[in-house]
């Protein structure tokens, strides 16, 4: 069995003496494991560094075998991450929620927002907002992606301001006004309104507070996890400097 494919590294763990076993989320192949021969050595570690981009070439003589990964750097990020905090933190947490996922299941959508979200981490702009929209690709990966095109009372796709933590989809004001103390808020740039480029701090922190819901009903707490503390001095950071 052979394949090749690109992938970020999510991380790495010793195995025997020089070896490592590398995690990669790929684009085709998904997240996928397997063992780099001599991975601890002075010329391989800074390429097997978590959030590089690489080419991956996987052998194995069976599928359900480890396999053996052939890696060469595409894109090396390592020195650029560790001078930043929100890079970190992120990095951190984007990889505990791909560990939720089945191994060697592809997610082609979901990398495509993965490497936008990665080339972009160290940028306190863009960050935030691209990290929303990972969560909420991560949970349509999951089976259980919100619909927040029209209210779910009345059709309308007019003044969208919340969403309905039963069924995931968004709800006009005046739908949910009688209801507003049940509801989720949904901020306007994730339905394209006013700020859509530039959301406050407010804004950013409805936006995790609305995945962080919908991750522990269904991501988290089936399997008996809680999000990473990562996540939240990410978001801690990623709203420091808004206004």
């Amino acid at each position: 069995m052979q394949w090749s494919d690109e992938g970020i590294v999510l991380g790495v763990r010793k195995h025997g003496e020089s070896s490592v076993i590398l995690e990669l989320m790929t684009r085709d192949h998904g997240r996928h494991l397997g063992l780099v021969q001599g991975g601890r050595s002075r010329t391989r570690q800074p390429v097997l560094q978590p959030g590089n981009l690489v080419q991956a070439t996987w052998r194995a003589r069976l599928d359900e075998h480890l396999g053996v990964f052939q890696i060469e750097g595409l894109k090396l990020r390592a020195a650029e991450f560790i001078a930043s905090p929100l890079a970190l933190y992120g990095l951190a947490t984007l990889s505990h929620l791909l560990r939720n996922l089945p191994e060697r299941d592809p997610h082609p959508v979901l990398y495509e927002t993965l490497t936008t979200l990665v080339d972009n981490l160290t940028d306190a702009d863009l960050a935030p907002t691209l990290f929303v929209a990972f969560e909420l690709s991560i949970l349509a990966d999951f089976g259980f992606g919100l619909d927040l095109t029209s209210c779910a009372a009345t059709g309308t796709q007019e003044d969208l301001i919340y969403v309905s933590p039963k069924s995931g989809r968004a709800v006009s004001a005046s739908a949910g006004e009688p209801y507003k103390d049940r509801l989720l808020r949904l901020p306007p740039f994730l339905v394209g309104q006013s700020r859509a480029n530039n959301p406050r701090a407010d804004e950013i922190r409805d936006a995790f507070a609305l995945t962080d819901f919908f991750l522990q009903q269904y991501v988290f707490e089936p399997q008996g996890k809680t999000a990473p503390a990562e996540r939240a001095r990410f978001i801690a950071l990623a709203t420091l400097d808004l206004t």
